[in-house]
């Protein structure tokens, strides 16, 4: 039977556990971590302690992982197993168990058409051929699609729709139930969900609150209920929709350790190691693992844990900085050469001469104060956990989610003391800004007043969806901006698609320091090759790149609707942006690192509606 195979990255994002997936012949719901093969050899470890320190302590803080658990990264199971036996996968639920007959009936009422569909549980399918089809009372067998519509609620419990008892109320009925769908318009009273003794929902009844019942904490993707008791009302929530799954995923960027030949092996098998407490446990570790007593050949127990010591202490003090922050100390240090220029490298970096990308002395270029050329980085992408209907707020400062709403998150197992990650290789840009030049901007008056609009949106929005946005000041919103205006530009010079680059937004507030203020883009790829180069070489062009973004900002093709855009407006669901829409600076989702929020051109440029608060001024 052919394998329904998945991208790693999919499996640590779109697909994790909980996510439900369509299959060429049903949906399912991607089962938790307890239900995938993760035996010897199916999957790879990742090792990355700063990261893996850093979700430890949130999680253990949120009651989400075991106090005495050390917490460790893994790649999702391989496709590719090394002792020839069936590849190893992850089990899936079929989910939901509400089918509907594709076979239709067709009728009219009045000028409009009406289509009835025979809405079937998956216990009433024929259990030949995989129970994809269905047995009408004449004989006839038809195939069958999942119904559209399930239930959840907020703390990501997940459960199908008790579509009798919603129709029927208490009332006891057996007789067949129809999707009935009306004209070809979007209008939710024109699906039904009817019953042939009379009784009918409608879609924009199921919306209403309250009229699913309660929720029961049901985690199918867990095989359990939630020992915590819920008490929210389930909320009507279609399959497919983006809502129905975002995941929760931490990334970094590896920083590079001064280290020799012995660091280096300790680092690589650091997960192996981690549990070790003296030399002697070093020596266990050696003696039943093959690996370790290959790599390690040559140096005693009593060096090899005095290394992993050192590791251990350098890598609680790095996961204690936020991981921005850290970033942003390595790239914008003004250090000539960062990392080693070796092919095992993590991370390898120059600070470029400002006449190599500043040959002119561009005005443009005056609150740029350094340009880094990356050119190898590893990102590490994390999932520990997932939200539906609203997405887990994103810290500016890169780190997990606010403590106060982790309950809000559901977890991806019952006890697994392991998270998925996957690592990619690549390249990318640092252009380090001058903190006085942002100081300085961040004082006029007129910054000061837009700041107070894109606050005042924030705030409306807040008083709807709750609080948790995180700290996103002016100076966020401007370089946010900025970096979506500089990929589309670059793309059309670097060789990679736009939707290849990914950014890293450092505004960091630091009073005694005046602050940290960066941008990386970045593009990344799995194996550890890495990418072609096509971004690095665009630094010579970068004063050039820079002032052809900010000319295609000065006019959108949503002019004057775009440039004129009030943050507290009601006609539209833009409180969290400005002067931004899909005409010039919205980019894809996968590579915005806030879901195409905190935008705003204003900031940037001089528009036909603001005057005064551009960065650019002088542009």
């Amino acid at each position: 039977m052919a394998r329904n195979l998945q991208r790693l990255s999919n499996l640590v994002g779109t697909f994790g556990p909980g996510a439900m997936l369509d299959l060429p012949i049903r949906s399912v719901l991607v089962g938790g971590l307890e239900r995938w093969e993760m035996r010897q050899g199916a999957f790879k470890l990742v090792e990355e302690p700063r990261l893996a320190r850093m979700i430890e302590r949130t999680l253990k803080a949120t009651e989400r992982l075991d106090p005495a658990a050390s917490l460790s990264l893994r790649t999702p199971p391989l496709a590719e197993d090394i002792f020839g036996r069936e590849p190893p996968g992850v089990a899936v639920t079929v989910f939901p168990t509400w089918f509907v007959c594709e076979a239709e009936i067709v009728s009219q009422a009045g000028s409009r058409e009406v289509r009835r569909r025979r809405l079937v549980r998956w216990s009433e399918l024929d259990p030949a051929g995989g129970r994809r089809r269905y047995s009408l009372e004449s004989g006839r067998k038809v195939e069958v699609t999942p119904i559209r519509f399930v239930a959840g609620c907020e703390k990501g419990h997940l459960q199908d729709i008790d579509w009798r008892r919603v129709v029927h109320g208490d009332a006891t009925c057996r007789e067949p139930m129809w999707l009935v769908e009306t004209g070809t318009s979007a209008d939710p009273r024109d699906t039904q969900i009817v019953c042939d003794c009379g009784q009918l929902l409608t879609l924009e009844q199921a919306f209403q609150r309250g009229r699913l019942g309660r929720c029961r904490g049901d985690r199918p993707w867990l095989g359990d209920e939630d020992p915590v008791r819920c008490d929210r009302w389930l909320r009507l929530l279609t399959r497919t929709a983006t809502n129905a799954y975002f995941p929760q995923v931490a990334t970094v960027i590896s920083l590079p350790v001064a280290e020799d030949v012995l660091t280096g092996l300790v680092q690589t098998h650091f997960t192996d190691l981690d549990t070790a407490q003296s030399a002697s446990d070093v020596a266990q570790a050696r003696r039943f693992n093959s690996a370790l007593r290959a790599s390690l050949g040559g140096y005693s127990d009593d060096d090899v844990f005095a290394r992993l010591q050192q590791i251990r202490t350098r890598s609680t003090q790095d996961s204690s900085l936020p991981p921005k922050m850290a970033e942003f100390d390595v790239f914008g240090s003004g250090s000539p050469e960062i990392g080693e220029d070796r092919p095992e490298s993590q991370l390898y970096a120059q600070t470029l001469a400002r006449p190599v990308w500043d040959q002119g002395n561009d005005p443009v270029m005056a609150g740029v104060r350094a340009l880094v050329v990356v050119h190898r980085l590893r990102e590490v992408s994390c999932l520990y956990g997932f939200t539906r209907f609203e997405a887990a707020p994103t810290a500016a400062d890169g780190n997990v989610e606010d403590v106060r709403l982790a309950v809000r998150g559901a977890p991806l197992s019952i006890g697994a003391d392991w998270l998925p990650a996957v690592e990619q290789f690549g390249e990318g840009l640092f252009v380090h800004f001058d903190e006085a030049a942002i100081a300085a901007w961040l004082g006029r008056p007129a910054v000061s007043e837009r700041a107070r609009q894109l606050l005042a949106g924030m705030l409306l929005w807040q008083q709807e969806h709750g609080p948790g946005l995180g700290d996103h000041s002016a100076a966020y919103t401007m370089l946010h901006g900025l970096s979506h205006a500089l990929m589309a530009e670059i793309a059309l010079e670097c060789g990679y698609p736009a939707s290849a680059l990914k950014e890293r937004i450092y505004a960091l507030s630091d009073p005694g320091a005046g602050g940290r203020f960066g941008i990386l883009i970045y593009t990344a790829t799995a194996g550890n090759q890495g990418t072609l180069g096509g971004l690095v070489a665009t630094a010579a062009s970068f004063a050039r790149i820079l002032g052809a973004a900010l000319r295609r900002l000065t006019i959108c093709s949503n002019d004057p609707i775009c440039a004129d855009h009030e943050p507290t407006s009601t006609a539209d669901d833009r409180a969290l942006h400005g002067a931004a829409c899909h005409g010039c600076l919205l980019i894809a989702e996968t590579s915005c690192e806030a879901r195409n929020l905190f935008l705003d051109r204003a900031l940037l440029v001089q528009t036909m509606a603001t005057q005064d608060a551009a960065f650019f001024a002088d542009f």
